[in-house]
């Protein structure tokens, strides 16, 4: 079990953070007061397969409850767990800017009359301990989400890891919208193999409609024109830190042209380097 213990200043990412592990293969557990990580890694031993990566967040927001942070990584030192500690930091003016522009309240601001400057300065002695301790140190004051998620792929994931999964669908637009794609091609303005009867029962999967929906110099040139739009685009949503993208072709049935394009496209995208799935959403569905 990889075991992850993520903490640090409130306002300083650790949301943005918990998302990016997620997406990575982490199960989070967010705001646990340290005398109770023990009970997850326990909990984890009888669970291996579905907390295989587990991150515990916890921080100012347990109150009292986080001085129990020392005593608890001390156990976990002398019990022998393997574990690490991410600490995400900012900059005192970036945490207000950010409180601002969120209008949310610091845990810490109660019953104290503290002021928001304050109750930064009493938090950073609380976790003064738990920082020195940290395996990573992560300062977010310049960092956007995208390079965030970024920089924990870098961490956690192996090079070979760490690309964008492509997935690449055919759909029918008779059939519906295909509402989860990211991008999306309409390939009606191609001829229709459907209503040619020695194609019509067959798909994009049969060599024959494929030449039939390429035989045109316009769909060799639409298909190139697609080929060259992704490879553009394809490396600035990896840049971005976007691990996921799912690109559909769409035709009236999603049959044959949707299908084609789809096949020759994924094709491309996984001897380009990316990971790359396929998925036919209508090709089964009977004609109406």
């Amino acid at each position: 079990m990889e075991l992850l213990i993520v903490t640090g200043m409130s306002g300083g990412g650790k949301s943005t953070a918990v998302n990016a592990l997620e997406d990575i293969g982490f199960y989070c557990v967010d705001n646990v007061p340290p005398k109770i990580i023990p009970s997850f890694i326990d909990l984890s031993k009888h669970k291996k397969e579905m907390l295989n990566r587990l991150a515990i967040v916890t921080d100012s927001r347990g109150g009292e409850l986080f001085s129990d942070i020392t005593e608890v990584l001390d156990n976990l030192d002398k019990e022998g767990m393997n574990y690490r500690i991410i600490f995400f930091d900012t900059s005192n003016d970036e945490i207000i800017r950010r409180y601002k522009e969120n209008r949310r309240s610091h845990p810490l601001l109660g019953g104290d009359n503290l002021s928001l400057k304050d109750a930064i300065s009493k938090e950073r002695e609380m976790l003064l301990d738990i920082k020195e301790r940290a395996d990573f140190v992560i300062d977010t004051t310049y960092m956007g989400s995208a390079q965030l998620k970024q920089k924990l792929a870098s961490i956690f994931l192996s090079p070979d890891e760490t690309g964008l999964s492509v997935q690449v669908m055919s759909f029918g637009f008779k059939y519906g919208f295909a509402s989860e794609a990211d991008l999306v091609f309409d390939v009606r303005c191609l001829p229709n193999p459907f209503y040619v009867q020695s194609l019509k029962h067959k798909t994009g999967l049969d060599q024959e409609v494929r030449d039939f929906v390429l035989s045109s110099d316009e769909a060799k040139e639409f298909h190139k024109k697609i080929v060259d739009f992704l490879m553009f685009s394809l490396p600035l949503y990896k840049k971005e830190g976007k691990s996921n993208i799912v690109i559909a072709f769409g035709c009236t049935g999603g049959k044959h042209r949707s299908v084609t394009f789809a096949e020759l496209v994924a094709k491309t995208i996984k001897e380009k380097g990316f990971e790359t799935h396929i998925n036919h959403k209508d090709i089964e569905k009977k004609y109406r």
